[in-house]
């Protein structure tokens, strides 16, 4: 074989690799997720905590201050997203912590699975969680705020997808980081929520817009841009830093 056949077969060599490492770690990450949503569904114990406390909040949000149209027009996204931020951490602080008793994480850690594939897992799952909150709070918050959130449905549910995975995946991260803390409950919250500002204001400013029942501006728009961003460099940090966060 000549230097210049060489030369040319290598970066079809590395992108195979690369290529079957991603759809390795993607089928990792499936199992890991399919895995925690059977046991949350079996137990139920995140989701019925999330979805008592979104749908709580929400009834007592609406007796307590009976706002009219143009008001929950105004705050509706607000208030949507705060609450699914706060159900989230109900989420995430289980994540992990399932896996401590009998020593799990460790032995999940010594199998052939990948740090990569166990972070991504979880968030996956999470997501899948948050999103059932989500369409649950969703019909509550229609009925009791008589807010029609269906006329704009496809733009409606990117949002929710796009915001949903950035707080599934930042989530996932710093509850592999407390998992082991004894106040992991208290610390999770406290250091996920300002990490979550901009991905929230991004949310509630699209949210709000779509609420209105008209087209998104071009400033509104600019939000999107903010969520896609948000979701691509903590994906990236997860995959990257996973072995430093789980392992090390």
């Amino acid at each position: 074989m000549t230097p210049g056949c060489c030369t040319g077969c290598t970066p079809n060599w590395v992108a195979r690799e690369h290529r079957l490492f991603a759809m390795r770690t993607l089928r990792q990450a499936i199992s890991v997720a399919r895995k925690d949503l059977a046991i949350e569904f079996r137990t139920k114990e995140s989701l019925n905590a999330a979805g008592a406390f979104a749908i709580v909040i929400l009834l007592l949000f609406s007796f307590a201050f009976d706002p009219a149209a143009e008001a929950v027009r105004e705050i509706g996204g607000g208030l949507l997203w705060l609450v699914f931020a706060f159900a989230g951490a109900l989420v995430f602080n289980r994540g992990f912590a399932r896996e401590l008793p009998n020593e799990c994480l460790d032995a999940l850690l010594s199998s052939p699975l990948s740090a990569s594939s166990l972070l991504i897992g979880k968030a996956m799952a999470s997501f899948v969680l948050l999103l059932g909150v989500e369409a649950v709070s969703l019909a509550v918050f229609g009925i009791f705020y008589d807010m029609r959130w269906w006329i704009q449905p496809w733009q409606l549910a990117a949002v929710f997808v796009l915001a949903t995975w950035g707080i599934a995946t930042l989530g996932a991260v710093f509850g592999a980081l407390t998992v082991n803390l004894r106040l992991r409950e208290l610390m999770l919250p406290i250091i996920i929520y300002p990490l979550l500002i901009p991905l929230l204001i991004a949310a509630i400013e699209l949210t709000n817009g779509l609420f209105s029942a008209e087209p998104l501006k071009p400033d509104q728009l600019l939000w999107g841009r903010v969520l896609i961003v948000f979701d691509i460099v903590f994906t990236a940090l997860a995959l990257a830093l996973a072995e430093t966060i789980l392992v090390n």
